[in-house]
């Protein structure tokens, strides 16, 4: 399809489902290694715990994917909205050559102080041997990880969602696979589960780097197409959602924190377990959502190079509806088959009922969460790092602030209720900043359009 002609609700629909799809089969890399891990006969909570602890880090290593294809994606549609498509060509090049870099340099700083990290994010002698195992293998595939993840967003950028969500989809059935083969058939446990993601991770780099260097795409990926020039450009772009899911996990280490140091009736291994699953259900969440407004960015961005401002506009208001209609959907999820969700995890009566609970208080205002993710995401397919950066941590800065001083009055248990304080507090800040922006902002660019000469 045309990114700047064809009907909007069918561009955003053809575009949306398949990146919303591919980041739902994305969450089955975590959540089927906890649910496989949860159901171990021989220390099943405690591993789960274990794992709940590594989520966070290495959730965080993947944020540099998004540093580099978040950053580089946006410039690689305008770039070919406006025509130039050796631009976008070096963006992709460079792009590929910094995310090498960048996974390489991780594993080099993270790999002696990996038992340290764990320890200071929640793991405790109960958990710490897990934790230090499944962490040690998932470190070593960072850069299959980071490439399958950060050049992905180059396939999407050019409209090709569906190969996009391929690449995902590969992975996912590879990880699927493996999974209960290594943890029960070769009895590797939580080293057959990492072994498992990285295998996987590794089959969808092949795939996405296939697909950049020998599909019939309008922009390809060339090895020696490297251009230092753009990298400040990238990482600029780049940084706001770099750092949105940086701290998101620095949200979680500091919940499993909260959850282990707070005064608490309940143990806190148990706490942290039931958080891992109420975090597996808000990936469910994110991750689908992310995928609707980072998506769509294409759109947005090849649209408002092409200096279509009006059409720029008019696509922010449908993502907006497509993502409130996403949360609105997981809302209900939550009340008609949280239990069964639950399930999945663990049999135990009191993790289960733990969990559940756990997962209604942090959903109580998911729905509007779906409008801020697009409006900070909007903001950033625009090129308006100041704002999205804005937006976003203003929420962070809620979040954390409902979690540290909730816990000291009400118990550990009450950690859970800082999503929904921050997830009503933020959208409400963050449309009031977009309306008051956003038609300056469209008619700042239209003013730059070329003025065609006539004859």
């Amino acid at each position: 399809m045309d990114l700047g002609k064809s009907p909007l609700h069918q561009l955003i629909k053809t575009i949306a489902i398949p990146a919303m799809v591919a980041q739902c089969v994305n969450v089955a890399y975590s959540i089927v290694d906890r649910i496989y891990i949860g159901h171990m006969a021989d220390g099943g909570s405690l591993a789960l715990a274990a794992i709940g602890v590594c989520g966070p880090l290495v959730t965080l290593i993947g944020a540099f994917a998004a540093l580099v294809g978040v950053g580089g994606a946006p410039l690689c549609s305008m770039a070919m909205g406006e025509g130039k498509l050796k631009r976008a060509s070096k963006l992709v090049s460079t792009s590929f050559f910094m995310v090498l870099t960048i996974s390489i340099i991780l594993v080099l700083l993270l790999f002696p102080f990996r038992k340290e990290l764990l320890l200071l994010f929640g793991a405790s002698n109960a958990t710490i041997d897990n934790a230090l195992t499944y962490f040690t293998i998932y470190l070593c595939g960072t850069p299959l990880a980071l490439v399958a993840s950060g050049m992905n967003y180059f396939i999407n950028a050019q409209g090709y969602s569906k190969i996009g969500m391929t690449s995902v989809l590969v992975g996912a059935l590879v990880n699927i696979i493996l999974d209960p083969i290594l943890i029960y058939g070769f009895t590797m446990g939580v080293a057959g589960a990492a072994i498992a993601t990285v295998f996987a991770q590794g089959c969808s780099a092949v795939f996405v780097l296939a697909v950049l260097v020998k599909a019939k795409l309008p922009v390809k990926l060339k090895f020696n197409g490297f251009d230092q020039t753009l990298i400040r450009s990238i990482l600029k772009i780049g940084f706001t959602p770099f750092a949105i899911i940086a701290f998101d996990n620095v949200m979680i280490m500091t919940m499993n924190t909260v959850l282990k140091f707070y005064p608490s009736m309940i143990d806190s291994d148990l706490l942290i377990s039931a958080n891992t699953i109420a975090q597996s259900f808000m990936l469910l969440v994110t991750m689908p959502l992310g995928g609707i407004s980072s998506g769509t960015q294409c759109i947005l961005s090849y649209n408002y190079g092409a200096f279509q401002c009006q059409r720029v506009k008019e696509a922010y208001r449908q993502i907006c509806q497509w993502c409130v209609g996403f949360t609105i959907l997981m809302f209900a999820f939550v009340w008609l088959a949280g239990d069964a969700f639950v399930s999945l995890f663990t049999s135990d009566p009191l993790l289960k009922t733990q969990s559940l609970s756990a997962i209604r208080t942090m959903t109580w205002m998911i729905i509007p969460l779906g409008l801020q993710y697009e409006l900070v995401d909007g903001m950033t397919a625009l090129g308006q790092v100041k704002i999205s950066f804005l937006l976003s941590f203003f929420r962070k800065g809620v979040y954390f602030a409902a979690l540290l001083l909730v816990p000291l009055f009400f118990g550990a248990e009450s950690a859970f209720v800082a999503e929904p304080i921050s997830d009503l507090i933020a959208p409400i800040f963050s449309f009031i900043i977009v309306k008051r922006n956003l038609d300056a902002i469209l008619q700042w660019r239209a003013s730059m359009a070329p003025i065609e000469s006539s004859n």
